[in-house]
């Protein structure tokens, strides 16, 4: 990771790690659950090259940034707040961003462009499609109803239980199943079975994740554990809450969507229909992009960076 640097700066009222490099226009890397700014590690290299400044912070509750426990303060209003502090601290000299959002980093960045698309020029996200406010409808209650219980984000809820479960799986171990996920579908966590997989069967990683990849992560959530990641998804409900003043609102920034065939996103909740059938292009209107990457994954900007650097840069260059 040459020429990588990096710094702590005070934000929004905690301490953020980010890992920037490069001249230019800036480049805010969002990542998502279970990740860290090392996830951009391709991008980062390859943007930086071509003439961008990238930047990619630990979010709020991960890697060398604040972990706070309550899940109080994992709200989109608390990360989009420590986002737009980030912007104002080291991006001064620039009005407006390009972002590339990833998995919970791709629901940051639709909150970002929701409530400041004047800091944003224009965005590339990865894996989940916008997800428009139902006024009628709470999402946890929906998404037991379809998946049930067993659903990971409906086992993620009770603040403690689903952490001791990992703990006693381990945290390699648990990082080695969430990062090798690759079913086309929904993920289950049933209570007290884990990934439903013995913990002395061995589990390859890919060629696109190393083992020194695998302990730089490993390192780094033995430090903070999993509640801060966590915590996000048990403020869907209360998310749901707070826009309610923005229900119906478009996003209004040009935008890039990428998702590979096999991601869980891509495969849950009526996702396809959603980004197919008009309802994407209706919500976000000035969408100009759809990318179905074939035989890809959850994790495709590690998966498969190559490609998803180009098109970042393809996007991009034409503003």
């Amino acid at each position: 990771m040459d020429g990588i640097e990096h710094r702590t700066v005070e934000v929004n009222g905690i301490h953020m790690h980010v890992a920037e490099k490069g001249d230019g226009p800036v480049i805010l890397f969002i990542h998502g659950f279970p990740e860290l700014w090392y996830s951009w590690r391709h991008q980062i290299a390859a943007l930086s090259s071509l003439g961008f400044r990238a930047v990619a912070p630990d979010l709020r509750g991960y890697g060398d940034s604040a972990a706070p426990e309550s899940p109080a303060v994992y709200t989109c209003l608390d990360i989009v707040g420590d986002l737009i502090a980030l912007l104002d601290a080291i991006a001064a000299d620039q009005d407006k961003v390009f972002v590339v959002g990833h998995d919970w980093g791709a629901l940051i960045a639709w909150y970002l462009c929701l409530f400041r698309p004047d800091r944003v020029k224009a965005l590339v996200n990865l894996s989940v499609a916008f997800n428009p406010r139902n006024p009628r409808r709470r999402p946890i209650h929906s998404m037991r109803a379809v998946c049930g219980d067993n659903y990971y984000i409906c086992r993620f809820q009770e603040f403690g239980e689903i952490e001791a479960e990992l703990e006693k799986i381990g945290i390699d171990r648990v990082l080695r199943e969430f990062l090798t996920y690759r079913h086309p579908g929904p993920l289950f966590l049933p209570k007290g079975k884990g990934f439903e997989r013995p913990v002395d069967v061995p589990i390859s990683l890919p060629d696109w994740l190393s083992e020194e990849d695998l302990k730089y992560y490993v390192s780094k959530f033995e430090k903070t554990g999993f509640t801060g990641g966590i915590n996000y998804y048990r403020n869907i409900d209360r998310n749901w809450e707070l826009v309610a003043p923005w229900t119906g609102t478009p996003i209004k920034v040009p935008v890039k969507f990428i998702v590979g065939d096999l991601d869980l996103t891509y495969n849950s909740f009526g996702a396809k229909d959603y980004v197919h059938k008009g309802g994407f292009k209706r919500d976000v209107p000035f969408l100009q992009e759809v990318v179905i990457m074939e035989g890809v994954g959850h994790f495709i900007n590690q998966e498969r960076p190559q490609e998803i650097n180009h098109h970042i840069y393809d996007f991009f260059n034409k503003f």
